[in-house]
């Protein structure tokens, strides 16, 4: 096999399991795009690039070429040794270059190489530090390189792709180091815990990543200005061999050396305008997707690279666009605006106002009597802070939209329950008789933060209780009337949540689950308090614009416990087994995902200190009342604890 065989090799590596990039790079040689394979260099289309219309020009990404060497000669890629530039004679630069170069080098800490795990590409381009907080920092990188291993999810974040062979979760880390001649000890690896920002294809090139742990690198500072054109700048980031240029031009740039940390200094082309986009001329290849564009004047980052044309320029995304997507945050859902009234009352639908819901008492943490205190769970700071506020809220039941014997804590965002909280009384149980459903919004709070009838046309998906119709229907007089009442408050929007009917035939076990706490309390006369909710996930499939249909719902069932006063509680889930899954993968049980299938939906009983793990609720008032605690359970990485249901005989009472 000759050096050239090895190089191609390499690439072909290098592009299996990116099937789009490796497509890109068949149709480019067909149309004689690429250098030393087609005849010629082809420049791209005026009217492909406006046809984006009023759309940011850095949104139009060429993907037939997407790193390129601009300038055969003048423009060389320095090596990097220990943090520092191997300088070299740089006669196609202003005396002094060298000096600036050297000013600038603290800035090659805090970029690294984005490494994929669990994929077939070892690494897919490069990262650097644009902002940090705390212990963390946030890394910037293109979408095209995030997109390898994940997807944007509906609310704008990225969400972890699986591997197609076996099902194992894509991860990334960044390296700040890989430099030539580092050794594997060298490595300064952080994993990335989550994808904050994954842009449209229609917005600029842009991902956003989150790292934590210690000695982290600085972040870079942003210019204020966008640079004018002949403005000495540099590209730093890991260029790899890249069948889209010569390979002459590579040998003499590179030596043969590829993969690792590089310094390209260039020039400004064209500055950024309404109707330019900004290009440059730092020498880059396959692997610089993501650099930063550093000005060597002021060592401040003036843009994104993210594309390139061999022979004519790169592209990069500028500062003002960067500055825009971190002053975004973190997207989210919008809410569809509900239609006229009429369309609701057509439907069958009410809307109850703040007056009509005046007297509802809602849930009862103390129901259980003294000394068995059931509390709702905790949640993490961004969920409260998506609490919604009803109209009639109180010092003690704060969040709470209160019901008849039982209440809910509502999503904003989502518009559904984050959860439910409903106390039963097995003893004082009353059968009513269920009649034509009619369901109703809450005038407690606002009627474009709830789902509504439209939201549920479609025939598949169903209208998912979450305090179940039968459990809040009791009543100490025989007469029935609270009990009816409370049967009519189940019937709210805000009582619901998108179900699919794929679920239906895991629910049939989860309802049956449902009949066996009510009917053992009828049965025994004892009292309950039962706790549901979805699993809110990021990559929840969207039935519509703006409403998500939760894959997975939790339960946990508090009670006294047949021996004595004393608290018992369990915990429940309706899943395919992704929250299994995860929680494997988080505990670094690798082992157990291999060959790991998603079947049918199932009921599965799971230890509350797992369920706890994977929703980031505070269920700590019950992990000692769980009889699936384990005695590891101070382990992090302890084994899950869950038991797949067949019959009710298997639940672990």
């Amino acid at each position: 096999m000759t050096v050239t065989d090895d190089r191609l090799e390499a690439v072909r590596a290098r592009l299996r399991g990116s099937p789009e990039l490796e497509q890109a790079v068949r149709d480019a040689v067909a149309a004689g795009s690429v250098p030393g394979i087609g005849p010629d260099v082809v420049r791209p289309d005026a009217a492909d690039v406006l046809a984006a219309g009023s759309q940011p020009l850095e949104s139009v990404v060429r993907i037939d070429a997407l790193e390129a060497i601009v300038r055969r000669v003048g423009r060389p890629p320095l090596m990097i040794r220990n943090d520092a530039v191997v300088l070299e004679p740089l006669p196609d630069f202003p005396t002094g270059t060298d000096t600036k170069i050297k000013h600038v080098e603290v800035d090659i800490r805090s970029v690294g190489r984005v490494e994929f795990l669990n994929h077939t590409m070892a690494w897919g381009g490069t990262g650097w530090v644009i902002a940090s907080g705390g212990s963390t920092r946030v890394v910037v990188t293109n979408r095209h390189v995030a997109k390898l291993v994940a997807r944007r999810g509906s609310d704008g974040r990225g969400v972890f792709l699986r591997s197609p062979a076996t099902g194992v979760l894509y991860g990334i880390d960044l390296d700040f180091k890989e430099e030539v001649g580092s050794a594997a000890v060298d490595a300064r690896p952080f994993e990335v815990s989550d994808i904050l920002y994954l842009a449209d294809d229609t917005k600029p090139d842009i991902a956003l990543l989150r790292i934590s742990g210690d000695a982290l690198p600085d972040p870079l500072p942003l210019s204020d200005d966008d640079p004018e054109p002949g403005d000495l700048v540099a590209l730093v980031g890991y260029p790899a061999f890249d069948t889209r240029n010569d390979v002459d031009d590579q040998a003499r740039y590179f030596h043969d050396i590829y993969d690792v940390k590089r310094f390209a200094p260039g020039k400004v082309m064209q500055a950024l305008t309404g109707r330019t986009e900004l290009t440059h001329d730092c020498t880059s290849l396959g692997g610089n997707s993501g650099s930063p564009l550093i000005s060597l004047e002021t060592g401040e980052v003036v843009g994104l690279h993210f594309s390139g044309q061999y022979g004519i320029a790169n592209s990069a995304v500028g500062v003002g666009s960067l500055k825009a997507a971190l002053a975004g945050g973190s997207p989210v859902v919008i809410p569809v605006q509900p239609g006229p009234q009429e369309d609701a009352e057509a439907a069958g639908d009410g809307a109850h106002t703040a007056a009509d819901l005046a007297d509802r008492a809602g849930y009862d943490p103390a129901f259980l009597g003294e000394g068995l205190a059931a509390p709702w769970p905790g949640v993490p700071d961004a969920v409260r802070a998506d609490l919604a506020h009803p109209s009639d809220e109180t010092p003690e039941q704060p969040f709470e939209l209160r019901y008849t014997h039982f209440g809910v804590r509502f999503s904003t965002s989502r518009r559904q329950p984050v959860m439910t909280a409903v106390n039963i009384d097995g003893e004082h149980s009353v059968r009513v008789k269920r009649t034509r459903d009619r369901w109703f919004t809450d005038g407690r709070i606002a009627a474009d933060a709830q789902l509504g009838a439209r939201d549920y046309d479609d025939p598949q998906i169903d209208r998912g209780h979450m305090v179940r119709r039968e459990d809040p229907n009791w009543d100490a007089d025989p007469a029935g009337t609270v009990a009816a009442l409370a049967n009519g408050d189940t019937f709210h929007y805000t009582n619901a949540a998108p179900q699919h009917s794929l679920m239906n035939q895991g629910k049939q076990l989860w309802q049956g689950l449902e009949n066996y706490v009510l009917d053992s309390a009828r049965t025994h006369g004892f009292r309950a308090c039962v706790f549901t909710g979805p699993v809110a996930r990021d990559d929840d499939p969207e039935i519509k614009p703006g409403v998500l249909a939760p894959r997975e719902f939790w339960k946990l069932v508090a009670m006294q416990d047949a021996d004595g006063p004393v608290l018992h509680a369990t915990a429940y889930l309706l899943s395919q087994g992704d929250l299994i899954r995860e929680l494997l993968e988080q505990r670094r049980r690798t082992e157990a995902v291999e060959g790991f299938e998603l079947g049918a939906y199932r009921t599965f009983q799971i230890a509350i200190r797992d369920l706890a793990d994977a929703t980031g609720y505070d269920f700590s008032a019950y992990l000692a009342a769980d009889p699936l605690r384990a005695p590891d359970e101070a382990v992090e990485d302890a084994e899950p604890r869950y038991l797949p249901l067949e019959s009710e005989e298997d639940v672990v009472m």
